[in-house]
């Protein structure tokens, strides 16, 4: 949920809930603020990129101060220390986005924090945890916020900072696609496209894990000799271009490997169709993104024929969906990081940018071919 916000030039907060009753405040005379780095600070205002409309990013987003409100019994109050910047972000800028937010909004989605003070009534975090948001539209490209306790999980603080910050959106979206749609056992495969993505980094981890291998296709580029020794480095079984979906070679691959029971689809067009060609009799291809822009078409023999699965997956969807309860998340998230800690799922390539070099971030995470991810270090 979005959570008011106090601009400074205003004199009411605006939000998506209870806009009117929160009232701009310097409350915090007796704050204290613990990072890495920093001792204690009084916190009044935070620094955030917001935009008031949507559009290009480079042209609506701004760096801004923004008052903090008062702290409520089940509110926590977080500093941020790192926040990716995610094509979810992108397009919820853009206004493209299937969930946008009341305007002016924080930009961010994703990112982790450390818990600095917590009301009288928070009983599941303490100061000192580290947090990640429980759902999309926190608003996470900021210095400082006040949040819901409820709208935050607690993280182990012993895994690297970009592991943390980045682990819940692609990861978790990689972790449920391998565990949702097909009953995967060591020794089964995989085929995805957009591997080098994140959440393609993402399944190659997870299912070298579980002994499951994977068939990663990315575009042709001129660096493609060193991505393919990443990805297989990162335990990708094969890698292979686009083109070589169509292309005999394929047979040869499938002596050497089995077909497999689930396609991992991030692009569309005629990248979806090349997928569903490959899997195996009764398999599924579950759709995530779509990059090319371009809609999925389906051979009417693969339906037939192959009686394969076409399904689509969101993992804001599942987090809402698991909201009542939580401890599928809460027990993913732990799978996760116990990955993690023994050193078997790694963060994605990633460029660490100081918050006020916002707009050299934004043009490079909207740039094809981007080989890392850009995370705002506050």
């Amino acid at each position: 949920m979005w959570l008011p916000l106090c601009l400074r030039s205003q004199t009411a907060c605006r939000g998506s809930y209870a806009a009117a009753l929160l009232k701009c405040s310097r409350h915090w005379e007796n704050g204290s603020l613990f990072s890495h780095s920093a001792g204690p600070a009084a916190l009044t205002t935070s620094k955030a990129l917001l935009f008031r409309k949507h559009g290009d990013p480079s042209k609506v987003v701004q760096l801004e101060d923004v008052d903090l409100p008062p702290i409520g019994a089940k509110d926590v109050l977080v500093k941020m220390l790192a926040a990716p910047i995610n094509p979810s972000d992108i397009n919820m800028i853009q206004g493209t986005y299937a969930i946008l937010p009341d305007l002016p909004a924080v930009g961010g989605n994703e990112g982790v924090a450390q818990i600095v003070e917590v009301g009288g009534q928070v009983t599941s975090l303490k100061t000192g945890d580290w947090v990640i948001p429980k759902d999309a539209g926190l608003g996470t490209w900021r210095t400082v916020a006040v949040l819901a306790e409820d709208d935050v999980i607690s993280l182990p603080n012993d895994i690297p900072l970009l592991s943390a910050a980045t682990l819940g959106v692609n990861p978790c979206t990689a972790f449920r696609m391998l565990s949702d749609f097909e009953d995967l056992k060591p020794g089964d495969s995989v085929i995805q496209n957009a591997a080098n993505s994140g959440v393609g980094q993402a399944v190659i981890q997870i299912a070298a894990a579980r002994g499951i291998s994977t068939i990663n296709v990315v575009r042709d580029r001129p660096e493609l000799t060193q991505l393919s020794d990443r990805l297989k480095a990162m335990g990708g079984t094969h890698v292979i271009k686009e083109e070589a979906l169509r292309r005999p070679e394929m047979k040869e691959l499938f002596k050497t490997c089995p077909k497999p029971k689930l396609a991992l689809n991030g692009v569309g067009g005629k990248s979806a169709t090349e997928l569903l060609r490959h899997l195996q009799y009764g398999g599924s291809m579950v759709t995530y993104g779509g990059m090319a822009k371009q809609p999925v078409t389906v051979p009417v023999s693969a339906l037939i024929f192959k009686d394969v699965t076409v399904r689509g997956f969101w993992v804001t969807q599942w987090k809402r969906d698991q909201s009542s309860h939580g401890k599928a998340f809460r027990a993913m998230l732990d799978e996760l990081c116990h990955l993690i800690q023994q050193g078997k799922l790694t963060a994605p390539a990633c460029t660490e940018v100081g918050l006020q070099d916002y707009s050299k971030a934004l043009d490079t995470a909207m740039q094809p071919f981007t080989s890392a991810k850009q995370v705002l270090i506050m």
